[in-house]
């Protein structure tokens, strides 16, 4: 049994990771801002954290971790005009700063692992360039960096691969996903012909946390239908 912890675990692809983990028979250890755990889920270690005002130290990181995956993030869509700046800089506290505390909190446990990782999440929208996403891809641009350069800092030791996924079906994308018109024209645009589901992502990062990936670290997988490389 290994131990993970998954900051943004209470519902989407967070709450997918945390569940598929625990059905594998590891110890797993989620943090909630908004919404509190679902009840179908008491079986994960629950702990309220917020990543944009807390600043120490979390009393729930154990001695030691195997992984690590950071799961908070925002879909704002604008044109870049319309953009505040001050908008900028929140998608980046959160999606960034946040991701980087956390690390910082987390590196002490993850060096006592034999074969520790981390998953972190960036988006299509980085290498492929769309109308309105210069929000998010801005930021998710950051993690992409950050994601190769601790790979390289923390090898041999532990791991450090990122996730890129396209249009996926959670709460956080609910307003672009909220009829079966938008979800069958969102389907349409990818060469496999529908969106994305929590259970993608979650079975991907399990493939990345454990030493079936152990080969792999630095890398931006996509999971994406294909709508990032196949032009049909």
């Amino acid at each position: 049994m290994k131990t993970f912890l998954i900051t943004g675990a209470s519902s989407g692809i967070g709450l997918a990771i945390a569940r598929l983990l625990h059905e594998s028979g590891h110890r797993v250890i989620g943090t909630y801002y908004r919404n509190p755990p679902n009840e179908n889920s008491p079986e994960i270690e629950w702990h309220p954290w917020n990543v944009l005002d807390n600043h120490e130290v979390p009393a729930f990181i154990p001695e030691r971790l195997d992984g690590f995956v950071y799961c908070p993030g925002s879909i704002n869509l604008k044109p870049f005009h319309r953009i505040k700046t001050e908008e900028f800089e929140s998608d980046f506290r959160l999606q960034v700063s946040g991701a980087i505390e956390m690390l910082q909190y987390a590196l002490p446990a993850l060096k006592k692992s034999d074969a520790a990782s981390v998953v972190l999440f960036s988006t299509v929208a980085v290498q492929n360039g769309f109308n309105f996403h210069t929000q998010v891809a801005a930021s998710k641009g950051a993690i992409e960096g950050l994601t190769r350069a601790l790979a390289a800092e923390w090898a041999p030791g532990i791991r450090v691969n990122c996730i890129a996924p396209s249009l996926t079906n959670t709460p956080l994308a609910s307003r672009l996903l909220n009829s079966d018109d938008k979800i069958e024209a969102n389907a349409q645009r990818h060469p496999l012909k529908r969106v994305g589901q929590p259970s993608d992502m979650a079975h991907l990062a399990e493939f990345l946390l454990t030493e079936r990936s152990g080969w792999i670290t630095g890398q931006i997988l996509h999971a994406d239908g294909g709508i990032s490389t196949l032009k049909l």
